[in-house]
């Protein structure tokens, strides 16, 4: 089976009376899983650290999958991590991340959204948050039945579709601060792991191989 290349981010920013803490245990727990799988080659880099911004492109045009592991601050990533994607996609114009919004002076009203340079990658979130699952799915609860995807994650979502990448399905954890269980949730998430990166590969090699 040929190596798969993942770079994994830890957006858990060590801010006000946030210690990041959560977030950097998932950010572990995914490097530990993957270095002890055969078959992955990893990188990773922590918003909290010093990175040089021409490194990281370079990571996203060398990797297969970029996972992200954020919690949501006032319903959006973290200003740190929103600092590294604004500053390492501009570091990516024309050098792996996109070349342009996509559409030509000739016709401009089409094709906005099509110029990113990462065809072929996919890329995984993870988030954590405050509010509890109900809070997403309950008739009259603050999110009006609106999923994590569809509604604080859409603009993310949107950002990696311009790159050219495509979503593989994430894992969101919730009432992490009054309600935590963190064994739980990482016995929950690796299973997530397995069965994204593990099962569905073996499923997937083995369909291909019986249409040879």
């Amino acid at each position: 089976m040929e190596t798969q290349k993942i770079f994994v981010i830890n957006g858990g920013q060590v801010f006000g009376h946030s210690g990041g803490r959560f977030n950097k245990t998932v950010y572990d727990a995914t490097i530990h899983f993957f270095n002890s799988q055969p078959g992955f080659e990893i990188r990773s880099t922590d918003i909290n650290e010093d990175y040089d911004p021409a490194r990281e492109v370079e990571n996203y045009v060398w990797a297969d999958v970029i996972i992200y592991h954020t919690p949501i601050w006032w319903f959006q990533v973290p200003h740190g991590l929103k600092k590294y994607i604004d500053v390492v996609f501009t570091e990516g114009h024309n050098k792996g991340i996109y070349h342009s919004d996509g559409r030509s002076s000739a016709n401009p009203a089409i094709n906005y959204g099509t110029g990113g340079m990462l065809h072929g990658k996919r890329y995984m979130v993870t988030t954590s948050w405050n509010a509890p699952a109900t809070a997403f799915t309950l008739p009259g609860e603050f999110f009006n039945e609106r999923s994590v995807d569809d509604g604080a994650l859409f603009g993310f979502h949107r950002m990696n579709a311009f790159t050219g990448m495509s979503p593989l399905e994430g894992i969101h954890f919730h009432d992490v601060e009054k309600n935590a269980d963190i064994p739980n949730d990482m016995k929950l998430y690796r299973a997530h792991l397995k069965k994204t990166f593990i099962q569905n590969q073996t499923e997937n090699a083995y369909l291909s191989d019986s249409h040879c």
